[in-house]
């Protein structure tokens, strides 16, 4: 998953703040250019950020539709905890109860 990674989340973060350039993402950072590059990368294929080309500059946003599916996974995933801690809370509860009977 493309925000498994610190990096790519703080990548994200920043760009949460506004556009920036590619040189400005490294220069936050310290690790190598290409290192970023490809952090940048995983990113953009994963929908979550677009690049748009101004003469030398490769200037990366958040991509709100990719953000959007992953708010959207995010629901599903925590509608599948809650009913399943729940289910657990509710097994618990009776073999609690079993036990104090016996």
């Amino acid at each position: 998953m493309a925000l498994a990674d610190p990096t790519r989340r703080r990548i994200i973060e920043m760009l949460g703040e506004g556009a920036l350039a590619a040189g400005e993402i490294t220069a936050r950072f310290e690790v190598s250019a290409p290192a970023i590059s490809q952090h940048l990368k995983v990113l953009k294929a994963a929908g979550l950020v677009t690049v748009e080309i101004s003469g030398q500059r490769r200037i990366y946003r958040l991509d709100p539709g990719g953000l959007d599916a992953f708010e959207a996974w995010v629901r599903q995933v925590r509608g599948f905890w809650n009913a399943s801690l729940g289910r657990l809370e509710r097994e618990l509860a009776r073999s609690e109860k079993d036990e104090g009977v016996a």
